[in-house]
């Protein structure tokens, strides 16, 4: 059954009709024509035949209903996504070319789009995963947006995603990333002792086998709530980032860790000195609550600082906030305060959310400026 509740966007320029196919996870399809852009309801995630088959008849219903031919198709670089295969099989059948758009690019430019920006900015995006230009895994990201293009300016510091995306779904495997990255892999085994896999994950780790890089913030997350013993295992996406979210505003403020996080001369920014200081908090069974406020709190003085430098060295003051991570209203409002305190002008998501629903509208954003 098709969703007909389709989300009217005004866009600030006009451009060939285009059909965007947006990404794998929480999935909406764009449709654009002159300047308006025509969002569908959540699909949500393309895993199963019956997600694929709505986002199938969702195509087709609105390029019928809203009579839209579209000129151009655009998706995801991910080439195993459904939306990416779906794409490249209707530009072929429809003889139309085809546009890959980057996961963080259309982060930012769904923003940009909804607020009718159409000069550079400096875009912040965090989130769990996207396919970058080199190939890794990308999910804390400054980069410089001119329309159609980008400049990765900046970067989190890698972690391994020790069984790939399994990491993702296990965060007792991301704080052993961290305890690897710590030169602390002999601690693997007995911090994990009640997972089965903990001494295969601590052979992989040293011996860098099926471990991808990431500059995931979300994985970041992971990581933390790994190591203070919350949610080794998830049932469901961002399941331990909310809970370190709720533990943290149950706490209430609290200072950053002094030398809590470094920035390099690369521009990448490492969070490698908080990870260990939570380590030693959970070693002396300190308030997880205070840990999980103390994570927060560090995050975003590290990220503002970053922001800060790279906005300084480009001339550049508009800063859009972008990614699933900023739905967690905790690490936005203290990243906003003193952000805006920088006087530094902030653009987050209005209609759409920040998550992987609005890259459709950046993927279509995108190649309209092309």
């Amino acid at each position: 059954m098709v969703d007909t509740n389709i989300s009217t966007i005004t866009l600030p320029k006009s451009g060939p009709a285009v059909l965007a196919c947006g990404a794998w996870l929480k999935n909406t399809i764009c449709l654009t024509q002159g300047d308006k852009a025509y969002v569908s309801p959540l699909i949500g995630d393309l895993g199963s035949a019956n997600a694929q088959q709505i986002f199938d008849k969702t195509v087709h219903y609105m390029c019928q209903t809203l009579n839209i031919h579209p000129e151009i198709v655009t998706h995801d670089l991910h080439p195993d996504f459904y939306s990416t295969q779906f794409a490249c099989t209707f530009a072929k059948q429809n003889s139309i070319p085809t546009l890959a758009v980057q996961h963080h690019h259309a982060h930012i430019a769904a923003i940009c789009a909804e607020h009718a920006v159409v000069h550079s900015v400096l875009g912040l995006a965090l989130d769990g995963v996207g396919l970058g230009m080199d190939n890794t895994s990308w999910g804390g990201e400054c980069l410089r947006v001119d329309g159609a293009s980008f400049q990765r300016m900046g970067h989190l510091a890698t972690l391994a995603l020790p069984g790939g995306d399994r990491a993702a779904r296990e965060p007792w495997r991301m704080a052993a990333a961290v305890l690897a990255k710590l030169n602390r892999s002999q601690e693997i085994m007995q911090r994990f002792a009640n997972q089965p896999a903990a001494e295969m994950v601590s052979s992989m780790l040293l011996k860098g086998v099926n471990c991808p890089p990431t500059s995931s913030m979300g994985r970041l997350f992971d990581a933390a709530a790994g190591i203070l013993g919350i949610d080794l295992i998830q049932t469901h996406e961002a399941q331990a980032a909310i809970r370190l979210q709720q533990l943290a505003e149950q706490h209430g403020q609290v200072d950053a860790l002094t030398g809590g996080y470094q920035i390099t001369q690369e521009n990448i920014l490492d969070f490698s000195p908080l990870l260990a200081a939570l380590i030693a908090m959970h070693d002396e069974n300190c308030d997880i609550a205070h840990a999980a406020a103390l994570f927060h709190t560090t995050l975003a003085v590290g990220l503002v600082a970053w922001i800060k430098n790279l906005s300084y060295k480009l001339n550049m003051t508009q800063i859009v906030l972008g990614g699933g991570c900023f739905q967690n209203e905790l690490l936005l409002k203290l990243m906003s305060e003193r952000l805006i305190s920088e006087s530094l002008q902030i653009l987050t998501a209005r209609q759409m959310q920040p998550d992987d629903s609005a890259i459709a509208l950046g993927q279509a954003w995108v190649a309209i400026q092309q």
